[in-house]
């Protein structure tokens, strides 16, 4: 479970969200989002490379249907 804080601030999050529009809002999440597929991608990549990483990618691909 979620300590206190964390749950404090998805709550403001969520209050944040909820009163203002998304052209606000998206530039808060938008680099963070940007991020996390670059560091997706990048994983990927790495695992591609290794003995079996393609084997892997394709069956975590099919989880993801």
């Amino acid at each position: 479970m979620k300590d206190k804080t964390h749950t404090e601030q998805v709550i403001r999050w969520a209050e944040f969200v909820k009163t203002h529009p998304r052209s606000i809002w998206i530039r808060e999440v938008g680099p963070l989002i940007d991020a996390q597929i670059i560091m997706a991608n990048a994983f990927y990549e790495r695992l591609a490379k290794t003995e079996g990483g393609i084997e892997k990618i394709k069956k975590l691909r099919k989880l993801e249907k």
